[in-house]
Protein backbone atom coordinates (compact mmCIF):
# COMPACT_ATOMS: atom_id res chain seq x y z
CA UNK A 1 0.00 0.00 0.00
CA UNK A 2 1.56 3.35 -1.25
CA UNK A 3 1.50 6.61 0.78
CA UNK A 4 0.51 9.47 -1.67
CA UNK A 5 0.41 12.38 0.91
CA UNK A 6 2.89 13.36 4.01
CA UNK A 7 0.70 15.48 5.88
CA UNK A 8 -2.88 15.46 7.29
CA UNK A 9 -4.90 17.24 10.01
CA UNK A 10 -7.25 15.01 11.93
CA UNK A 11 -10.21 16.44 13.96
CA UNK A 12 -11.93 14.28 16.81
CA UNK A 13 -14.83 14.46 19.51
CA UNK A 14 -15.24 14.03 23.02
CA UNK A 15 -17.87 11.72 23.22
CA UNK A 16 -20.48 10.07 26.58
CA UNK A 17 -20.35 6.40 26.28
CA UNK A 18 -23.37 4.76 28.40
CA UNK A 19 -25.51 7.17 28.62
CA UNK A 20 -27.12 5.36 31.58
CA UNK A 21 -28.88 1.85 30.94
CA UNK A 22 -27.07 1.70 27.16
CA UNK A 23 -23.71 -0.21 28.87
CA UNK A 24 -20.59 -0.56 26.13
CA UNK A 25 -23.40 -0.05 23.60
CA UNK A 26 -24.50 3.95 23.56
CA UNK A 27 -23.00 6.69 22.67
CA UNK A 28 -23.05 10.39 22.11
CA UNK A 29 -20.48 12.79 20.35
CA UNK A 30 -19.98 15.83 22.06
CA UNK A 31 -18.28 19.22 20.43
CA UNK A 32 -15.27 19.60 22.13
CA UNK A 33 -12.32 18.40 19.92
CA UNK A 34 -8.64 16.86 19.84
CA UNK A 35 -6.54 18.42 16.90
CA UNK A 36 -3.66 16.97 15.52
CA UNK A 37 -1.81 17.43 12.81
CA UNK A 38 0.48 14.00 11.27
CA UNK A 39 3.54 14.50 9.09
CA UNK A 40 5.24 11.68 7.89
CA UNK A 41 8.94 12.30 7.16
CA UNK A 42 12.04 10.56 5.81
CA UNK A 43 13.78 11.00 9.25
CA UNK A 44 13.03 7.21 11.38
CA UNK A 45 12.51 9.56 14.01
CA UNK A 46 8.85 9.62 16.15
CA UNK A 47 8.39 12.85 17.57
CA UNK A 48 5.13 14.83 19.02
CA UNK A 49 4.11 17.84 20.55
CA UNK A 50 1.46 18.13 23.28
CA UNK A 51 -0.41 21.62 23.36
CA UNK A 52 -3.29 21.55 26.39
CA UNK A 53 -4.88 18.20 28.06
CA UNK A 54 -1.83 15.93 28.92
CA UNK A 55 1.08 18.56 28.04
CA UNK A 56 4.04 17.98 30.04
CA UNK A 57 2.41 14.32 31.05
CA UNK A 58 1.83 12.50 27.98
CA UNK A 59 4.74 10.63 25.97
CA UNK A 60 6.09 12.78 23.51
CA UNK A 61 7.97 9.37 21.83
CA UNK A 62 6.54 6.31 19.53
CA UNK A 63 4.63 5.18 22.70
CA UNK A 64 2.45 8.07 21.68
CA UNK A 65 -1.19 7.09 21.73
CA UNK A 66 -2.04 8.62 18.71
CA UNK A 67 1.34 7.97 16.97
CA UNK A 68 1.34 4.14 18.14
CA UNK A 69 -1.69 3.97 16.49
CA UNK A 70 -0.49 5.40 12.88
CA UNK A 71 2.22 2.65 12.86
CA UNK A 72 0.41 -0.07 13.84
CA UNK A 73 -2.05 0.95 10.95
CA UNK A 74 0.56 1.67 8.74
CA UNK A 75 1.63 -2.16 9.38
CA UNK A 76 -1.86 -2.98 9.37
CA UNK A 77 -2.51 -1.87 5.39
CA UNK A 78 0.34 -3.08 4.26
CA UNK A 79 2.25 0.13 3.94
CA UNK A 80 5.97 1.30 4.96
CA UNK A 81 6.31 2.43 8.44
CA UNK A 82 7.89 6.09 8.47
CA UNK A 83 9.35 8.85 10.61
CA UNK A 84 6.18 11.16 12.25
CA UNK A 85 6.02 14.70 13.46
CA UNK A 86 2.94 15.11 15.72
CA UNK A 87 1.31 17.98 16.98
CA UNK A 88 -1.74 17.39 19.23
CA UNK A 89 -3.87 20.12 20.56
CA UNK A 90 -6.19 18.14 22.96
CA UNK A 91 -9.46 19.34 24.81
CA UNK A 92 -10.47 16.39 25.83
CA UNK A 93 -10.27 15.72 29.28
CA UNK A 94 -7.72 12.47 29.90
CA UNK A 95 -9.26 10.06 32.33
CA UNK A 96 -12.57 11.38 33.00
CA UNK A 97 -15.13 9.30 31.25
CA UNK A 98 -15.35 11.41 27.76
CA UNK A 99 -13.66 9.24 25.25
CA UNK A 100 -9.94 10.52 25.38
CA UNK A 101 -8.65 6.97 24.63
CA UNK A 102 -11.11 6.39 21.68
CA UNK A 103 -9.95 10.09 20.16
CA UNK A 104 -6.77 9.03 20.28
CA UNK A 105 -6.99 6.00 18.47
CA UNK A 106 -9.69 6.85 16.26
CA UNK A 107 -7.27 9.87 15.29
CA UNK A 108 -4.38 7.68 14.26
CA UNK A 109 -6.25 5.42 11.90
CA UNK A 110 -7.82 8.34 10.30
CA UNK A 111 -3.99 10.37 9.77
CA UNK A 112 -3.45 6.73 7.88
CA UNK A 113 -6.58 6.78 5.89
CA UNK A 114 -5.33 10.69 5.04
CA UNK A 115 -2.03 9.61 3.97
CA UNK A 116 -2.88 6.74 1.83
CA UNK A 117 -2.96 6.86 -2.05
CA UNK A 118 -6.38 4.73 -1.62
CA UNK A 119 -8.30 6.26 1.64
CA UNK A 120 -11.25 3.75 0.82
CA UNK A 121 -9.08 0.68 2.14
CA UNK A 122 -10.09 2.40 5.45
CA UNK A 123 -13.65 3.08 5.32
CA UNK A 124 -15.47 3.22 8.31
CA UNK A 125 -16.60 -0.55 8.98
CA UNK A 126 -12.75 -0.71 8.88
CA UNK A 127 -12.05 2.13 11.08
CA UNK A 128 -14.83 1.40 13.68
CA UNK A 129 -12.98 -2.18 13.65
CA UNK A 130 -9.57 -1.82 13.87
CA UNK A 131 -9.89 1.12 16.77
CA UNK A 132 -12.27 -1.12 18.80
CA UNK A 133 -9.55 -3.59 18.56
CA UNK A 134 -7.26 -1.36 20.37
CA UNK A 135 -9.87 0.71 22.49
CA UNK A 136 -11.25 -2.78 23.94
CA UNK A 137 -15.25 -1.43 23.31
CA UNK A 138 -17.31 0.10 20.24
CA UNK A 139 -19.25 2.01 22.50
CA UNK A 140 -17.03 5.56 22.62
CA UNK A 141 -15.41 5.02 19.14
CA UNK A 142 -18.19 4.93 17.12
CA UNK A 143 -19.46 8.23 18.10
CA UNK A 144 -15.95 9.66 18.23
CA UNK A 145 -15.74 8.27 14.13
CA UNK A 146 -19.85 8.46 13.13
CA UNK A 147 -20.81 11.59 15.22
CA UNK A 148 -23.70 11.93 16.56
CA UNK A 149 -26.03 9.23 18.62
CA UNK A 150 -25.00 5.74 18.07
CA UNK A 151 -25.73 2.48 18.76
CA UNK A 152 -22.72 0.01 18.74
CA UNK A 153 -23.09 -4.14 19.10
CA UNK A 154 -20.95 -6.94 18.22
CA UNK A 155 -22.24 -9.57 15.79
CA UNK A 156 -23.30 -13.15 17.98
CA UNK A 157 -21.61 -14.68 15.01
CA UNK A 158 -18.52 -12.46 14.43
CA UNK A 159 -17.00 -9.92 17.40
CA UNK A 160 -13.95 -9.04 15.86
CA UNK A 161 -16.34 -7.06 13.57
CA UNK A 162 -18.23 -4.20 15.52
CA UNK A 163 -21.16 -2.48 14.13
CA UNK A 164 -22.50 0.58 14.52
CA UNK A 165 -25.50 3.08 13.34
CA UNK A 166 -26.46 6.66 14.01
CA UNK A 167 -29.76 7.18 15.77
CA UNK A 168 -32.12 10.14 16.11
CA UNK A 169 -31.32 12.98 18.83
CA UNK A 170 -34.37 14.91 19.35
CA UNK A 171 -33.11 18.73 18.45
CA UNK A 172 -34.44 19.62 22.43
CA UNK A 173 -32.12 17.66 24.30
CA UNK A 174 -28.89 19.82 24.88
CA UNK A 175 -25.93 17.89 26.69
CA UNK A 176 -24.33 19.15 29.90
CA UNK A 177 -21.07 17.99 31.58
CA UNK A 178 -19.44 18.70 35.42
CA UNK A 179 -15.80 17.56 35.06
CA UNK A 180 -14.13 16.99 38.11
CA UNK A 181 -10.81 17.78 38.74
CA UNK A 182 -9.75 13.68 39.25
CA UNK A 183 -9.64 11.08 37.14
CA UNK A 184 -9.93 7.72 37.30
CA UNK A 185 -8.92 4.68 35.13
CA UNK A 186 -11.49 2.55 33.08
CA UNK A 187 -9.91 -0.47 34.11
CA UNK A 188 -10.58 0.71 38.06
CA UNK A 189 -13.90 1.68 37.18
CA UNK A 190 -14.65 -1.78 35.70
CA UNK A 191 -12.69 -3.73 38.39
CA UNK A 192 -15.51 -3.36 40.51
CA UNK A 193 -18.48 -4.50 38.58
CA UNK A 194 -20.24 -7.78 39.92
CA UNK A 195 -19.58 -10.85 37.59
CA UNK A 196 -23.34 -11.62 37.85
CA UNK A 197 -26.14 -9.50 37.95
CA UNK A 198 -29.70 -10.24 38.80
CA UNK A 199 -32.60 -11.59 36.43
CA UNK A 200 -34.94 -8.45 37.54
CA UNK A 201 -32.21 -5.96 37.23
CA UNK A 202 -31.12 -7.26 33.24
CA UNK A 203 -34.80 -7.60 32.93
CA UNK A 204 -34.86 -3.71 34.22
CA UNK A 205 -32.46 -2.66 31.99
CA UNK A 206 -33.42 -3.56 28.78
CA UNK A 207 -36.09 -1.92 28.98
CA UNK A 208 -35.04 1.40 30.14
CA UNK A 209 -32.05 0.73 27.30
CA UNK A 210 -35.16 0.72 24.57
CA UNK A 211 -36.86 3.67 25.92
CA UNK A 212 -33.68 5.92 26.16
CA UNK A 213 -33.56 5.32 22.20
CA UNK A 214 -37.36 6.66 21.99
CA UNK A 215 -36.53 9.78 24.60
CA UNK A 216 -33.68 10.80 22.80
CA UNK A 217 -35.49 10.47 19.82
CA UNK A 218 -38.77 11.67 19.68
CA UNK A 219 -40.31 12.23 23.59
CA UNK A 220 -37.29 14.32 25.43
CA UNK A 221 -40.15 14.08 28.61
CA UNK A 222 -39.30 10.24 29.00
CA UNK A 223 -35.68 11.24 29.89
CA UNK A 224 -35.13 11.22 33.31
CA UNK A 225 -37.26 7.39 33.66
CA UNK A 226 -35.22 6.27 30.60
CA UNK A 227 -32.09 7.17 31.98
CA UNK A 228 -32.50 4.76 35.01
CA UNK A 229 -29.27 2.23 35.58
CA UNK A 230 -29.15 -0.45 37.86
CA UNK A 231 -25.88 -2.67 36.05
CA UNK A 232 -23.10 -0.15 36.81
CA UNK A 233 -23.76 3.12 38.51
CA UNK A 234 -24.51 1.74 41.67
CA UNK A 235 -21.78 -0.83 41.62
CA UNK A 236 -19.21 2.06 41.10
CA UNK A 237 -19.91 4.42 44.28
CA UNK A 238 -17.22 3.21 46.34
CA UNK A 239 -14.48 4.60 43.27
CA UNK A 240 -16.18 7.95 42.67
CA UNK A 241 -18.41 8.55 45.81
CA UNK A 242 -18.63 12.22 44.58
CA UNK A 243 -19.55 11.52 41.08
CA UNK A 244 -22.58 9.82 42.52
CA UNK A 245 -23.14 12.21 44.91
CA UNK A 246 -23.82 14.59 42.71
CA UNK A 247 -26.14 12.51 40.25
CA UNK A 248 -28.08 11.31 43.13
CA UNK A 249 -28.50 15.46 43.77
CA UNK A 250 -29.38 15.76 40.28
CA UNK A 251 -31.75 13.40 39.56
CA UNK A 252 -33.97 14.26 43.09
CA UNK A 253 -34.48 17.82 41.01
CA UNK A 254 -35.76 16.10 38.39
CA UNK A 255 -32.58 16.11 36.18
CA UNK A 256 -31.93 13.46 33.79
CA UNK A 257 -28.09 12.70 34.83
CA UNK A 258 -25.82 10.24 34.78
CA UNK A 259 -21.97 8.80 34.90
CA UNK A 260 -20.42 9.50 31.49
CA UNK A 261 -18.86 6.36 30.46
CA UNK A 262 -16.66 4.71 33.19
CA UNK A 263 -17.06 8.08 34.97
CA UNK A 264 -16.05 10.43 36.92
CA UNK A 265 -17.95 13.03 34.56
CA UNK A 266 -21.29 13.82 35.33
CA UNK A 267 -23.95 13.72 31.74
CA UNK A 268 -26.49 15.16 32.19
CA UNK A 269 -29.72 16.67 29.59
CA UNK A 270 -31.21 19.92 29.52
CA UNK A 271 -34.37 19.42 27.44
CA UNK A 272 -35.66 22.98 25.63
CA UNK A 273 -38.72 24.79 27.34
CA UNK A 274 -37.91 21.91 30.05
CA UNK A 275 -35.93 21.14 32.27
CA UNK A 276 -32.17 23.24 32.60
CA UNK A 277 -29.30 20.78 33.81
CA UNK A 278 -26.91 23.77 33.64
CA UNK A 279 -29.08 25.33 36.26
CA UNK A 280 -29.76 22.97 38.32
CA UNK A 281 -25.86 22.27 38.43
CA UNK A 282 -24.86 25.62 39.61
CA UNK A 283 -27.95 25.39 42.33
CA UNK A 284 -26.15 22.15 43.33
CA UNK A 285 -22.66 23.36 43.96
CA UNK A 286 -23.84 26.64 45.12
CA UNK A 287 -21.37 28.67 43.54
CA UNK A 288 -18.16 26.42 45.12
CA UNK A 289 -17.25 24.40 42.35
CA UNK A 290 -14.18 22.81 44.00
CA UNK A 291 -12.24 22.24 40.58
CA UNK A 292 -15.51 20.91 39.18
CA UNK A 293 -16.10 22.14 35.31
CA UNK A 294 -19.41 22.26 34.03
CA UNK A 295 -20.39 22.93 30.14
CA UNK A 296 -23.44 22.88 27.92
CA UNK A 297 -21.63 21.50 25.05
CA UNK A 298 -23.32 20.77 21.20
CA UNK A 299 -23.73 17.44 19.63
CA UNK A 300 -21.05 17.05 17.43
CA UNK A 301 -23.10 15.92 14.14
CA UNK A 302 -19.72 15.23 11.73
CA UNK A 303 -17.40 12.95 13.23
CA UNK A 304 -13.76 12.57 12.93
CA UNK A 305 -12.53 14.07 9.94
CA UNK A 306 -9.47 14.63 8.31
CA UNK A 307 -8.44 16.74 5.85
CA UNK A 308 -4.92 16.98 3.48
CA UNK A 309 -2.61 19.89 4.22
Amino acid sequence: MRLAHDRVRVRVPASSANLGPGYDSFGLALALYDEVEVAATADPDVRVEVVGEGAGQLSVGADHLVAATVLETLDEVGASRTGLRLVCRNAIPHGRGLGSSAAAVVCGVLAVRGLLADPQVLDDATVLAMATRREGHPDNVAPTLLGGLTLAWRPASDAAHPHAVRLTLHPDVVPVVAVPPTRLTTTTARRVLPDQVPHADAAFQAARAGLLVEALGRRPDLLFEATCDRLHQEQRRSVMPDTLALVDALRRRGVPAVVSGAGPTVLAFSVRGGVDALAQMHEVFGGVLGGWRITELAVDTAGGTVVRV
